[in-house]
């Protein structure tokens, strides 16, 4: 049989030392391409939110409970546990694709089941309409997960990066006008519909993945057994990311659901958009040197490092900026969310250092430890949920900082020692990063106070302007070091840029 190998790397030595190109090339085209996609969504998205009302989301977000419990199962974890495989067959990218086949279709036959379920839960007729069109969604997910799969073994971003990019701006297209022509919550069902068909194409056009499908899944119990061992976790992850909008969702109005959520989609914007390509890129370096002792321990700490820099000062700057950011972008209707926005962004850092650990305790071989840490953090989370519900949206964003601390703790004492870090590496990472932002949100808190009779966008500006400039220069000033190498990274990729050029 033919075999698909990993692709050839000039010169000669270790895995660690040979990826470092491959990895920054990897990331310039995901999160790149993650960037250029994310800002074309985000305006339109922001569009459409301004002409929408929030009891539109909150239908809307109740729909997305059985999407995302069903996408949980859609064979992400099959297409890592192919990845992982030193050499892959032909027959084995065949069986893949006859799986992926057959447990979407599953999936979404159980949606089509599950839909009056879920209208009768949240007593609202339309959520089952919604969710029978939605079914199409699961259709075209194995023309996503398979070309997937294949271009991040060889660690080739730049067409899945295209995908992206062009998916995006159709569905940006569908988005803003289906708003505009009045089409109300049926906007958000038919743009991701748009968005996964031709990301679908794209990719498998891209990968040529386009195969027969074979049915005849022997030979197939590895990687069904992991990616049976990841489906776990995400089920777990599930419970986590849905329990409180399915709690909200049977005891809050759905204007008052469409705050809490649209508050909460703000508040990950980083950790929700730009956290997983970095750490599907991650999972893939990780992958090729997880037989070397301490790379991938050593491979972590570097990208913990790089990823705080720019996520924590995004974090406290929401935090601190919360109630002009509402205003200017979103509009008055929508004020509501600022406290909600403010409590949200604080416990998003531990969600980041949460997400972070997973990809690196699943590549050394130990998935098992994800899928506990998944679980505990979903009880602790379900539990905090139910009690904050009782307050409103406000309740809810306080349990998300009073639970996630302790579920990061208890992660981290569990997974550090997995992927040979040890708790000092791993607060060295994020300290500077961390202080900072805080500092920086402090000052920038009281630069506010004294500013409030301007204008709420020259509010913004000010703020955002005075919370860059002082978050650099308390990084210059006092983490030197993490400014050193974060240019290092950029450096390399321009002198790795100009030899390209010129060969």
């Amino acid at each position: 049989m033919d075999t698909v190998d990993l692709p050839p790397v000039r010169g000669a030595g270790s895995a660690e030392s040979l990826l470092p190109g491959q990895i920054r090339t990897a990331l310039l085209w995901r999160s790149g391409s993650q960037i250029v996609a994310q800002l074309i969504q985000w305006a339109a998205t922001f569009a459409v939110i301004r002409i929408l009302v929030p009891a539109d989301y909150g239908l809307f977000a109740m729909g997305q409970v059985v999407i995302a419990l069903l996408a949980m199962l859609d064979g992400y974890g099959l297409a890592n546990g192919l990845i992982r495989q030193k050499t892959v067959e032909h027959r084995d990218v065949r069986q893949l694709f006859g799986m992926l086949i057959v447990l979407n279709l599953a999936l979404a036959i159980g949606q089509l089941a599950l839909a009056p379920w879920a209208a009768a839960y949240y007593r609202q007729p339309i959520v089952g309409d919604m969710l029978r069109v939605q079914a199409v969604l699961h259709l075209t997910t194995p023309f996503i997960v398979l070309p997937y799969a294949l271009l991040a073994r060889t660690m080739d971003f730049r067409h899945q990066a295209k995908a992206n990019v062009v998916a995006s701006v159709a569905s940006a297209i569908t988005a803003l006008g289906g708003a505009l022509y009045g089409l109300g919550i049926w906007t958000l069902v038919l743009a991701p519909i748009v968005l996964f068909g031709i990301r679908g194409a794209m990719m498998t056009w891209g990968a040529r993945s386009l195969v027969w499908p074979s049915f005849d899944f022997r030979g197939a119990g590895p990687i069904a057994q992991y990616g049976g061992m990841m489906a776990a976790g995400q089920l777990c992850l599930f419970l986590q990311s849905q329990a409180d909008v399915a709690i909200a969702g049977r005891s809050f109005s759905a204007h008052m659901l469409g705050i809490y959520t649209t508050s909460l989609f703000l508040a990950q914007i980083f950790v929700a958009k730009f956290v997983p390509p970095l750490n599907e890129v991650a999972f893939s370096a990780y992958a090729r040197m997880h037989h070397e002792p301490g790379a991938i321990g050593r491979a972590f700490v570097k990208g913990l490092r790089m990823v705080m820099i720019v996520a924590m000062p995004c974090y406290m700057g929401l935090a601190a900026t919360a109630e002009p950011l509402v205003l200017t972008i979103l509009g008055e209707k929508w004020h509501e969310m600022a406290p909600v926005v403010r409590l949200l962004a604080l416990a998003m850092p531990f969600m980041t250092l949460q997400i972070l650990l997973v990809p690196a305790s699943d590549t050394c071989g130990r998935p098992g430890i994800g899928v506990q840490n998944g679980a505990v953090g979903a009880l602790i989370l379900t539990i905090a949920f139910l009690a904050g519900a009782q307050w409103g949206p406000i309740g809810l964003g306080a349990a998300w900082i009073a639970a996630y601390p302790v579920y990061l703790g208890i992660s981290a004492w569990r997974t550090l020692p997995v992927i040979g870090v040890s708790l000092r590496d791993f607060a060295r990472a994020v300290a500077p990063p961390a202080l900072a932002a805080i500092a920086m949100a402090l000052i920038i808190g009281l630069i506010d106070r004294g500013i409030r009779p301007l204008g709420v966008p020259l509010r913004l500006t000010i703020l955002v302007m005075a919370g860059a400039s002082i978050y650099a220069a308390w990084l210059y000033v006092f983490s030197r070091p993490a400014i050193h190498d974060l240019m290092a990274v950029v450096r390399r990729q321009s002198v790795r840029d100009q030899e390209t050029t010129s060969d």
